[in-house]
């Protein structure tokens, strides 16, 4: 065959033994028809083998044809080549030459074993439902998007208690242990968003419930993590109802104070307003489309922190402070009060359902993984947590001591002993924040519940959900929370206790599915760290159950149902 029947301009001859790789491609292409587009990727898969295998040098000559093995003489100048490895400009076509070759009808992704376009062909597997679904409907997310959504679902109410804790490990301990478990739980973060991608086979594993089925199994995932998976999301909407909720009131009559003379609305009417809110921003329709709202809930959210701790300072320690750890009659209950401290700081970090899902919302490929950008985000993102946590935790020791409220923390202790002392404007900016967070927090954790209900309706129907179909599941999931509100207010005395069955999915699981799916050298290091932090966190989850279950029968639970407080 000669250089004008292969259809390529001549300059230097290139010699291919017949028993290559690319002669069996080049024999098979020719046996049949195919495109102009087809032509162009034979021309760059040839820039795939090395050059040094093609190009000759001027003064050596090409090796004669042996009479058993025919050669090819090819002749094609380097400058032809689109390859990264000799020149980027485009393929050029000398002007009337003749094309003889015959156009293959071949698809253009075959390819020589081993060519970049080869390699190029090992994409992320997606399922075809999630182009359906709100977490991973949109992929153009970024870092600044994941910082948005990891700082609003990493902050919360729950980090005002911290305070509280400290009453019963004092100053020392209770800085070990809260910097203890800020880094062990950003070193699970970091797990989870290590194994958001498979190497192997190229899945991306979206949902935190889908990465626990592909680790443990579809039956022990369900035992071990659906429900406290669905707590951690539908039990924080219900918590932020309560909060939200009872935060407008105390808006309201800050705002209103003894001059206002209309009737104030129900605590059960400041939940429905509140959840008002939460239903109709609930209707956007993807994760991506909240990241304003998310922005907005992170700013506040480091907003009322910050003024809560900065407050507190300005106005001095309360007079007759002590600073001695709190201690109750018997050993069993001293033992159990600093478990319920150590619940407090595992309960101050949250947000680990919620990073697969995250992630999800960014594009991926294997120049470009998801995990860099989704990393950097979460790296500025707990900075910022770290900056409102630690000094809200000593601030407030320091200015309350042991005379902190256990009901509220932060808050509480705020408006009642400085209610008079700070003006009215900064305690109404302070519970505005509150509620603008609580509204923002609703919609990332509502989330996933959105997630797995509209999922339930694309594998049976084979079509995306309507948008008059996915209206009424979000507000019957946020009516359905305002139900529980209300009929179930007795729900946060249980807190710790299921919150301590929750533990798990922040501090243990994700050591465990690292193990299982990098499988890591036995006995390394990287081994027995997560051998021992995942046995640990299963250890914690269990005595912080006891505790819980202590609490709940020394003190009682006041049962009232449709009564909330």
């Amino acid at each position: 065959m000669s250089e004008e029947e292969f259809g390529l301009p001549s300059d230097r001859p290139i010699t291919l033994p017949r028993d290559t790789v690319f002669m069996d491609y080049a024999i098979s292409l020719i046996q049949i028809k195919a495109t102009k587009e087809v032509e162009k990727a034979l021309l760059m898969s040839m820039a795939a083998i090395d050059v040094h295998h093609l190009i000759m040098p001027a003064s050596v000559a090409p090796t004669p044809p042996i009479a058993q093995t025919p050669s090819i003489i090819i002749s094609a100048p380097p400058s032809q080549f689109h390859s990264p490895s000799l020149t980027r400009s485009p393929l050029l076509t000398p002007g009337g030459t003749a094309r003889k070759t015959p156009r293959f009808r071949t698809p253009r992704f075959i390819t020589p074993l081993g060519s970049p376009i080869r390699k190029a062909l090992k994409l992320t597997k997606l399922d075809p439902q999630d182009a359906w679904l709100p977490i991973t409907e949109s992929r153009n997310g970024n870092a600044y998007y994941a910082a948005y959504h990891t700082l609003c679902s990493g902050i919360g109410i729950q980090a005002l208690v911290l305070p509280v804790a400290f009453t019963i490990l004092g100053w020392t301990w209770g800085v070990i242990c809260l910097t203890l478990a800020f880094i062990w739980q950003l070193y699970t973060l970091y797990l989870l968003v290590q194994l958001h991608e498979s190497q192997e086979n190229g899945i991306r594993y979206s949902r935190y419930m889908q990465l626990a089925s592909a680790t443990f199994g579809e039956k022990l995932s369900k035992f071990l993590a659906a429900f406290p998976i669905m707590y951690l999301s539908g039990g924080t909407c219900v918590a932020l109802i309560v909060i939200g909720g009872s935060t407008s009131k105390m808006f309201y009559q800050t705002l209103c104070g003894a001059t206002c003379t209309s009737k104030p609305l129900t605590t059960v009417e400041w939940y429905l307003v509140f959840t008002c809110a939460a239903v109709l921003l609930s209707q956007l329709p993807n994760m991506n489309s909240i990241a304003g709202v998310s922005l907005i809930g992170a700013v506040t959210a480091v907003g009322y922190c910050t003024m809560i701790w900065l407050v507190s300072v300005a106005e001095g320690r309360l007079p007759n402070v002590s600073y001695n750890p709190v201690r109750s009659g018997t050993e069993i209950a001293n033992i159990f009060d600093v478990l319920n401290a150590l619940g407090i700081i595992s309960f101050a970090f949250r947000g680990h359902n919620l990073i697969l899902e995250i992630q999800a919302t960014m594009p991926s490929d294997e120049k470009h993984p998801s995990s860099v950008p989704m990393w950097r985000g979460v790296k500025g993102a707990y900075t910022i947590v770290a900056l409102c946590l630690f000094p809200l935790a000593i601030a407030g020791y320091w200015a309350y001591g042991h005379m902190i409220p256990a009901n509220g923390g932060m808050l509480t202790a705020l408006y009642a002993f400085h209610s008079q002392d700070v003006a009215r404007s900064v305690l109404g900016l302070i519970s505005f924040f509150v509620i603008v967070n609580a509204v923002s927090s609703f919609q990332i954790y509502g989330m996933p519940m959105f997630d797995d209900m509209e999922s339930a309706y694309t594998k049976r129907s084979k079509k995306p959900c309507p948008w008059w179909l996915r209206a009424i599941i979000r507000a019957m999931f946020g009516y359905g929370c305002f139900f529980v509100a209300v009929a179930i207010p007795f729900l946060g005395s249980v807190a710790g206790l299921i919150g301590g069955i929750a533990l798990p999915v922040t501090l243990a699981y994700p050591c465990f599915m690292w193990l299982k799916m990098k499988k890591p050298r036995m006995y390394s290091p990287v081994w027995w760290l997560n051998w021992g932090l995942g046995l640990l966190g299963m250890g914690l989850s269990g005595i912080l159950i006891a505790a819980g279950l202590y609490v709940v029968i020394d003190t009682g639970i006041q049962v009232s149902f449709f009564k909330p407080h």
